[in-house]
């Protein structure tokens, strides 16, 4: 799959909600309920980061679920990129970007949204061919003004910031002509997640799902 192609699925993915909740799951058991409190709130692109040794098996469990799109997040390895495909991931997410994961992932046929912080990584992707990329880390790399200020001079790139993002400050992120989504983790808080309040978790949902800039 080109560059071209993988932004463009890409963007379908980020385009059916403003949030994609970024979930940190320890515990196979809370997939499922969990990925059904979401999809019932509003928000079907689902990114469970692997970072816990229960992800791939969370993320095959999710991958189920009836509305549901299941990707997998902090892929830093071409050897990510196979297992996260493998378990069922429709989509990936990095926190950079290199040319052995960008290749991997263009051999696995697999959306992506690679990260970028700076304008020369923007660019560097942009040359590739990618025109949907996660702003990462993005309130420690200035948040909305820096977002902002890159898309002036390079608006051929849409972004999907994370790291910091918050119900108070989405919106503001939303508001910019260069964000498709924000990603972000106050959907789905630990509390909530091992105390199987999923009530909680779905109207969390429900109520970002609303955003707007």
């Amino acid at each position: 799959m080109t560059p071209q192609e993988i932004s463009r699925l890409t963007a379908e993915i980020c385009a059916r909600a403003p949030v994609v909740p970024v979930l940190t799951v320890k515990n196979p058991a809370h997939a499922r309920p969990l990925a059904e409190a979401l999809v019932k709130g509003g928000l079907p692109a689902l990114e469970v980061t692997l970072r816990t040794p229960a992800a791939l098996e969370v993320i095959r469990e999710m991958a189920s679920v009836d509305g549901g799109v299941v990707g997998a997040g902090t892929l830093l390895t071409p050897a990510d990129v196979l297992a996260a495909k493998e378990a069922g991931a429709r989509f990936g997410v990095s926190p950079g970007a290199t040319d052995r994961l960008l290749d991997a992932v263009e051999d696995a046929d697999l959306p992506t949204l690679p990260g970028a912080a700076t304008a020369s990584e923007a660019m560097a992707l942009l040359e590739r061919g990618y025109t949907i990329q996660k702003f990462f880390p993005a309130e420690a790399s200035g948040g909305v003004p820096a977002l902002k200020a890159i898309g002036a001079p390079i608006p051929q790139v849409r972004f999907c910031p994370t790291g910091g993002v918050s119900l108070a400050n989405a919106p503001a992120y939303l508001g910019l002509s260069n964000t498709v989504c924000v990603g972000g983790s106050w959907v789905a808080p630990n509390d909530a997640i091992e105390a199987g309040d999923w009530a909680r978790i779905e109207e969390l949902a429900r109520e970002a799902s609303k955003l707007t800039g």
